[in-house]
């Protein structure tokens, strides 16, 4: 072989190094995630490109099917008591780890109790709270961790106890982030478990491979109980922040699935690649957080409903993102059972009007004219993870707000874990991009990230106790419609208050090769491997 042929083969090898088997490779997935995971420890991770690996690694005792309901996972069955307060899991007699050791209920009792001790660095304990004792040991009110409500029963049966009546308990064991581990193996390895080699499994792949910034590989895992029905053998699943970049990769063969689609390339997509676009409304909100830690913020709720006053939120669905996203100034998405999201008044207003009046309150926080005490403008800094799209929705937020109110923004981004970090820290100076798609299809989930106590994850250290107390009432409600009344209040609490601006309900805009078969789009955006094929 000569230097050139030499020359042009080490770029090729170098390709496939990085990019694994060819798209089309029989039983071969290629899945494209957005950003490199910020951790394999499903207790402690919280984003979507967490989720969609954590569908395929792991298995809550219930887990969501292709459509996105769940169902029977972990556990074969389940019962609640009468009062609804205790709830008891039948795990399967052949559940089994990825290396072949059973999974028995002393795991998931320990996983729960791990999930909501603070020293184990979980972002995900706020679910647990309707758990009896879960908040006061997380809080250090109560240090012996088994008066927590979470006991064996037998080797395969798990009991809960709650502090009230939860009728969403069950299908919210179906969240990704809240499944069991092995005990034995944590303990041993700590940190070191969630790595390439030494983590253990119970979904339906177990990993390979995880190269930073490059790959995560899975590989069919033997012991799980649907493998022998498990067409995929491999998935990778690929961070790319950027979207054009995805998108070149899928037209190039190098995708089967894309994890979004760039905004301004839908119109393209619907016209050149209609059997391949899929977009799907889905029970998520898309908002920013108000950092309430920080003046002027902190003591001028005036001044934060201005800014969500003056958002055209119409021009930002129809011009930037395309997706079939719907202008929304509720903070709970449309999508639960019998609950209307709650509007401001202001919302029917038109925007003339909306100006006016948040010019009024500009000036009634010290800021006419958008200008403080020292004549300059007010500076709202927007921070946002990379990605081409929430810079332009950024973009268009400053821009309206300099328009209507004199307001100056910057803007800054961050790759997605610093991004993460600066969110939970509070270490933004005043709005962060924030967004949730719901663990289960009910208000709570999207309110109780706003409680004074839930920690970290309150991205805006929003605290009214009237708000607490509401949720508080709420969880104590027997009767269902005065329980979705007082959501309803909680909800108008915060649109008054304002510790977050709401712009859109979510759509899911991606591409999805027609070769992929049993893709069921769902308003909860799971799409287990195992449940897909690829057409030959």
């Amino acid at each position: 072989m000569g230097w050139r042929a030499k020359t042009l083969l080490l770029p090729l090898l170098a390709a496939l190094l990085c990019w694994g088997p060819p798209a089309g490779a029989a039983g071969v997935l290629h899945r494209g995630n957005g950003a490199d995971p910020e951790t394999l420890d499903p207790h402690a991770a919280t984003g979507f490109p967490e989720a969609h690996l954590f569908y395929d690694l792991y298995e809550g005792l219930v887990a969501r099917g292709p459509d996105g309901r769940y169902g029977p996972g972990l556990a074969e069955r389940w019962e609640e008591s009468e009062d609804g307060r205790t709830v008891t899991f039948h795990l399967r007699p052949d559940g089994r780890w990825s290396d072949g050791s059973p999974i028995t209920a002393d795991d998931v009792v320990w996983s729960f109790r791990r999930l909501v001790d603070p020293a184990s660095g979980t972002h995900n304990a706020q679910y647990l709270w309707v758990i009896e004792n879960a908040k006061d040991f997380y809080e250090g009110r109560l240090t012996d961790p088994d008066r927590v409500g979470i006991r064996a029963l037998d080797p395969l049966t798990v009991e809960f106890r709650l502090a009230r009546r939860t009728p969403y308990f069950v299908s919210m064991l179906s969240f990704p982030f809240l499944v069991p581990l092995p005990k034995e193996k944590v303990e041993a390895l700590g940190r070191e478990f969630f790595r390439a080699g030494t983590l253990v499994s119970s979904g339906g792949y177990r990993l390979v491979e995880q190269v930073p910034q490059g790959h995560v590989r899975l590989e069919r895992n033997p012991y799980h109980r649907d493998a022998a029905a498990t067409a995929i053998d491999t998935v990778y699943f690929y961070p790319t922040e950027n979207q054009e970049t995805e998108l070149k990769r899928y037209r190039a063969g190098e995708l089967d699935v894309t994890f979004t689609l760039p905004p301004g390339q839908v119109p393209w997509a619907r016209v050149n690649l209609p059997q391949d676009l899929r977009t799907t409304p889905l029970f998520g909100t898309y908002y920013y957080s108000v950092n309430l830690t920080h003046e002027p913020w902190k003591s001028s709720p005036g001044l934060r409903r201005a800014l969500a006053m003056t958002v055209d939120r119409d021009v930002i669905v129809e011009k930037i993102t395309r997706a079939g996203e719907v202008p929304s100034v509720s903070y709970v998405p449309p999508g639960a059972a019998g609950y209307d999201p709650q509007v401001p008044d202001w919302a029917g207003w038109p925007m003339q009007r909306r100006v006016a009046e948040a010019q009024r309150l500009l000036a009634e926080a010290g800021y006419p004219g958008g200008k403080g005490p020292d004549g300059r403008p007010l500076s709202v800094e927007l921070m946002f993870n990379t990605a081409e799209n929430h810079r332009r929705i950024a973009v268009a937020l400053a821009g309206m707000w300099q328009q209507r109110l004199g307001i100056q923004a910057t803007l800054t981004n961050q790759e997605w874990k610093v991004f993460l970090a600066s969110r939970r820290t509070k270490a933004y100076r005043d709005l962060a991009r924030n967004s949730y798609v719901g663990a289960y299809a009910d208000p709570n989930v999207f309110l109780e990230f706003l409680r004074a106590d839930v920690g970290p994850e309150n991205a805006s250290a929003y605290a009214n106790p009237a708000f607490d107390a509401l949720l508080d009432a709420a969880g104590e409600a027997r009767d269902p419609e005065r329980r979705r009344a007082l959501l309803a209040e909680a909800e108008r609490l915060v649109l008054t208050d304002q510790p977050v601006i709401p712009v859109f309900t979510y759509a899911d805009a991606r591409l999805v090769s027609p070769r992929v078969t049993g893709w069921i789009d769902n308003p909860l955006n799971a799409h287990p491997t195992r449940f897909l094929a690829l057409r030959p």
